[in-house]
């Protein structure tokens, strides 16, 4: 999916596509970025089987997590652009 107001509230039921446009029209310009990646998220795991696994995962602190200079390394051995 693109990450775009009209993909991300498509993703979502109607109570919480309500919710993207009632933030987004309440977030000041610089914070509306903010808000999209937040929804894209939302958007991502409300259509993925395993994202009501990976939400309880999350918010109990089981979920596996990376380093980021774990991934950046990962990119560079690999030859890809590390920043």
């Amino acid at each position: 999916m693109s990450r775009s107001r009209a993909a991300d509230a498509a993703a979502l039921t109607g109570e919480r596509r309500m919710e993207v446009y009632h933030e987004l029209l309440a977030a000041a310009p610089e914070e509306a970025e903010g808000v999209l990646r937040r929804w894209w998220c939302e958007a991502m795991l409300d259509i993925d089987p395993a994202g009501d696994r990976l939400t309880a995962a999350a918010l109990d602190g089981t979920l596996p997590t990376t380093e980021v200079a774990d991934i950046v390394g990962r990119r560079l051995e690999a030859g890809l652009p590390g920043e």
